[in-house]
């Protein structure tokens, strides 16, 4: 008999064994059978994923475990591998399973050109979605964790796939060790947690919480609430994965990956890990009022920043990048208030629309042969008019255009930031609503500098070229979710069927009304992030499209803030000077110093005189009688008085 734990079992696993086959059996098996077997698994997820949701829906039934094995077992410390299945954790296979389907299939024809065996990347995708769902299915903290360093490993494999170009090696490294730095505080916050709760698993956490909500931890002779601490470690975590402001810097460098990597990062996997993980940790940060309140400033900070970042970047694919980047502070921006709910809405919109986005830049750049700057496009509706179709629908829909996806719920979020009230929700709000004129700046400047205008390089125009049915299916069916997402999900996710959906997986406090108040917001408050997205829209049409020149000499006249802009508001070289040089030097100075001079200096000093006392002692050995009697004789003088000396 079929049950909802066997689907969200298949779901689960089916990528993993897709990764193991191709992964090991691909070079026995052909690229053409990889290519097979691993959309072939990712079909049988996806469809698994959505039955499941379906009839778990269907069934109103409380979080259950799905039992896998015993994982650890030391002592009295327990930790079983255990699939959680509720409304939040299959909300996210679904998603990640589905947009990962598309990922697979669209990868098929845009690797087809690759002069290296691909099964290897297929592997790779695979294993990446398996790890994100071993992520959103965990029972237990340190499940979680596993998943989490996952789908860190799989990122470093997929970004540095073109291993033999040194700027995708850098990048890798760079994801890698930033990821890793955020890890560090992630893990101090997971071993607080299990020294405070005394059990890794969520269920006795959430269950315990009230217990310990006086609890405190000393450090320097002063009291910190441990909720507060643990929840701020918590989000530092989060920050890395979902490179909110201070941890984002690995995120634009991740597009020197192919760009179903850019797609499956930056709308299903990885960076939606830490949004997942404020909403599954709501019974605990609903009582961290001081963390969620950091939530918010780091999000709406994160927000305007990555926006005005976005409307200088000439890449294509690192425009869409640092969207993501602001989309993603709306949702935390969400988490803080307690509007779990909210972010996750957007979480799923945001899915559908990033990932059509960056498939569709790929589209063009597949046409381009590998061209990605915007200011050597133009022209290319003509050439590409599928492409450009559905990216005006993604743009539509990530610019917060009535009626397309992201309007649902990027508006229900500013809404929640108004509704919240008081000074944090005034920042957040302000900030927010400012980003939604940006965001629609920067898409259509995408637009424009893209499809429209004239052709700046002729000859790449000339030879430019519709994709294949392969890339173009997932990127129609990409545009359905980014046309009616919205408004298909805002009853489940934020509207009336909200309680009955989330059924407990998600936890808001007595006191928080965010949700309760947001239909509530006042007309023209609600009218504003509306109202400067078309504005934004406007003038981008006046700025490229019908005085292109206007750009270039606000660049001139403003050359400062430009290159400001240009250069990520100059984080990089910040941290290069704060952080990296100093690390080469004292590197340096170890290398030099402490391994040359000490560990190897030691020995080879001890060698050294070895070879000059047996030097000197080689000089005795003359071949005469009388100087050995001699030396003996010495020796038995120096001998005895010894003796009598020490007597």
């Amino acid at each position: 008999m079929i049950t909802v734990a066997s689907l969200f079992s298949v779901a689960v696993f089916a990528p993993l064994l897709g990764a193991l086959v191709t992964g090991l059996l691909g070079r026995v098996i052909g690229d053409p059978i990889s290519r097979i077997v691993s959309v072939g698994l990712m079909v049988v997820s996806a469809g698994c994923a959505v039955a499941a949701l379906w009839f778990g829906l269907a069934a109103s039934a409380q979080a259950v475990a799905v039992p896998v094995s015993t994982w650890v077992q030391a002592g009295g410390f327990h930790a079983a591998w255990t699939l959680r299945f509720d409304t939040l954790s299959a909300s996210m296979v679904t998603m990640v399973s589905c947009v990962s389907m598309l990922i697979h299939l669209y990868s098929v024809g845009y690797m087809s050109h690759e002069k290296n065996p691909v099964h290897r990347f297929f592997a790779y995708l695979s294993l990446f979605t398996f790890a994100m769902l071993m992520l959103v299915t965990s029972d237990n903290l340190i499940q979680l964790f596993f998943g989490w360093e996952g789908v860190g490993l799989a990122s470093y494999l997929l970004i540095g796939y073109w291993y033999d170009r040194p700027s995708a090696v850098a990048a890798a490294i760079k994801a890698f060790i930033v990821n890793r730095i955020a890890d560090l505080f992630f893990m101090v916050g997971i071993a607080l947690l299990f020294l405070l709760f005394g059990t890794v698993s969520y269920d006795n956490i959430f269950a315990t919480v009230p217990e310990h909500v006086g609890a405190s931890y000393r450090l320097f002779g002063t009291s910190f609430p441990a909720f507060e601490v643990i929840g701020v470690l918590l989000f530092i975590g989060a920050m890395g994965k979902s490179a909110q402001l201070f941890f984002h810097t690995w995120l634009p460098d991740a597009m020197e990956g192919p760009t179903p990597v850019s797609a499956l990062i930056h709308a299903a996997t990885m960076v939606t890990a830490g949004v997942f993980l404020l909403a599954r940790m709501s019974p605990l940060m609903e009582f961290a009022p001081v963390a969620k309140g950091l939530v918010v400033v780091i999000g709406a900070s994160t927000c305007f920043f990555a926006a005005t970042v976005g409307l200088v970047q000439p890449d294509i694919k690192r425009t869409i990048a640092y969207s993501t980047c602001s989309q993603l502070g709306y949702m935390f921006v969400a988490a803080g208030f307690g509007f779990y709910q909210g972010a996750m809405f957007h979480l799923t919109t945001h899915a559908f629309f990033k990932a059509l986005l960056f498939l569709s830049a790929g589209s063009v750049i597949h046409a381009l042969h590998d061209e990605q700057d915007m200011f050597r496009m133009g022209g290319l509706a003509r050439k590409l008019p599928v492409t450009c179709a559905v990216m005006w629908i993604g743009s539509l829909a990530l610019g917060a255009i009535p009626p397309f996806a992201g309007w649902w719920s990027k508006d229900a979020i500013i809404d929640g930031a108004w509704m919240a009230g008081g000074g944090l929700g005034g920042f957040a709000w302000t900030l927010c609503t400012a980003v939604a004129f940006l965001t629609a700046l920067y898409s259509w400047r995408l637009l424009f500098l893209v499809f429209h205008g004239r052709p700046r390089v002729p000859e790449l125009h000339d030879h430019a070229h519709e994709s294949g049915p392969v890339i173009l299916l997932p990127l129609l069916v990409l545009a359905v979710g980014a046309a009616f997402g919205g408004w298909l999900l805002r009853p489940w996710y934020i509207g009336e069927h909200q309680a009955a959906f989330w059924n407990g997986s998600i936890f808001n406090a007595p006191d928080n009304h965010v949700l309760a108040t947001l239909e509530h917001t006042q007309g023209l408050i609600a009218l504003v992030p509306t109202i400067l997205s078309f504005l934004g829209v406007a003038v981008a049409f006046v700025c490229y499209m019908l005085k292109p020149e206007i750009p270039a000499q606000l660049a001139r006249s403003m050359r400062p803030l430009y290159l400001f802009l240009l250069n990520k508001w100059y984080f990089d070289e910040l941290y290069d000077r704060l952080f990296v040089r100093p690390y080469r030097a004292l590197a340096r100075l170890l290398w030099h110093v402490g391994d040359e001079t000490v560990i190897d200096g030691v020995p080879r000093g001890l060698a050294r005189l070895t070879v000059g006392g047996s030097s000197g002692i080689v000089r005795i050995q003359t071949g005469s009688i009388a100087v050995y009697a001699f030396t003996m004789l010495i020796g038995l003088v120096v001998l005895l008085s010894t003796f009598l000396l020490v007597r």
